[in-house]
């Protein structure tokens, strides 16, 4: 079965929206500032053993992602969100042991714009 069906079948917990206020940007005076980002991450994995438990030892602990992924961009700084946006999905895949994530930034920088967005879908394997 290829990554693709796999995934197709697999189940999924999805994160919309986390507010964060991260140093990111091209210019470094936009970077001199934490700004807001939404951060969308829907992460793949088997559901199958925490739904016969009802444990949450048995799943992935949306709270902890949450908390873990605050922690992680604390004080770092990143120019393109493309970066940022790989930099969240190889922690989240490394951190959380799961084979697929996918990740959406929004960033509201450009007046003219309702936001700004890069998404991407990575495997374990990417890295």
């Amino acid at each position: 079965m290829s990554m693709n069906e796999r995934v197709n079948k697999m189940d999924s917990i999805k994160i919309c929206d986390l507010e964060l206020f991260c140093n990111l940007g091209v210019p470094e005076e936009e970077r001199l500032k934490p700004q807001r980002i939404l951060l969308t991450v829907q992460i793949f994995y088997s559901f199958e053993k925490a739904a016969k438990s009802d444990l949450v030892s048995d799943t992935i602990d949306y709270q902890r992602v949450i908390d873990d992924v605050k922690i992680f961009c604390k004080g770092k700084s990143w120019k393109l969100i493309e970066r940022f946006s790989s930099d969240i999905a190889q922690f989240i895949l490394e951190r959380f042991k799961v084979d697929v994530v996918d990740v959406e930034v929004k960033k509201f920088i450009i007046p003219e714009t309702k936001y700004i967005s890069a998404k991407l879908t990575r495997t374990r394997n990417d890295f």
